[in-house]
């Protein structure tokens, strides 16, 4: 029983690290992706969402100060794990929207 839980500590251990240097992406996030990040819950992370899917994708970090609920401090908080991958094309971006 004991290696068991000295083999479960040491897993642990081995993956926290992995997860702290995990950056979300804010243009393909999922909610629950979103909720992990420090100072983002439920509402915060629908209205990142919201946001995406009506002004299209975010081209910088700094771009979440346009989403309300988020001010220069909270941005400036969560810059370390977020990112914004590559957006789609614009075009693409367009039909998708007519595709709804």
């Amino acid at each position: 029983m004991k290696r068991i839980l000295v083999l479960l500590m040491a897993c642990l251990a081995f993956m926290a690290p992995a997860r702290a240097g995990a950056l979300v992406d804010l243009n393909s996030a999922t909610q629950a992706q979103l909720e992990s990040v420090k100072g983002i819950g439920p509402a915060k992370a629908r209205a990142i969402i919201g946001y995406r899917s009506k002004m299209g994708p975010f081209r910088s970090v700094d771009d979440l100060k346009k989403v309300t609920g988020f001010g220069p401090k909270s941005v400036s908080k969560m810059r370390s794990e977020v990112t914004v991958g590559s957006p789609r094309p614009a075009a693409a971006w367009t039909e998708a929207r007519k595709n709804r």
